[in-house]
């Protein structure tokens, strides 16, 4: 069995993501691993907006709501003791997560999810979905309780 070392917990700041970082604290402190969360600043939401005010107000917003989530989640990492890191990216959400996996050399990504189905879904699409079909490592996805 293979022992994780590096941990990627992307987060989008809602209480579905986080979800993960329980459990990714247990890993990590069965493991010794580190563990770095990850917030994507959504672009292809504002792909038709041209750039300039409105773009760049959206993005500062954005910017400020993720370096909320990923503060929120190194502080409750490091409570536990757990060495922890964090990262901004800018792009696709699914994209940007599986290269980051890549990139930092993650040996797991561990996820929350809205668990949405149906028809939203459809309309939604699933980010989760989208890294379990692309990811380098094994992707836990953790839904909410129902």
């Amino acid at each position: 069995m293979k022992v994780y070392k590096n941990i990627l917990v992307p987060t989008d700041g809602s209480e579905y993501s986080e979800l993960a970082i329980p459990h990714a604290i247990t890993i990590a402190k069965s493991t010794g691993a580190k563990i770095t969360t990850l917030y994507v600043v959504d672009t292809s939401a504002f792909a038709g907006i041209p750039a300039g005010g409105v773009w760049e107000n959206m993005r500062k917003l954005l910017q400020e709501e993720g370096k909320r989530a990923v503060a929120r989640a190194k502080e409750i990492t490091e409570k536990e003791g757990i060495e922890a890191s964090t990262t901004i990216e800018e792009g696709s959400p699914a994209d940007k997560i599986v290269e980051v996996a890549k990139n930092e050399d993650a040996d797991i990504i561990i996820m929350g999810t809205a668990g949405k189905t149906g028809f939203n879904r459809f309309l939604l699409g699933s980010v989760a979905e989208k890294v379990v079909r692309g990811a380098p490592c094994p992707v836990m996805v953790v839904r909410r309780k129902t």
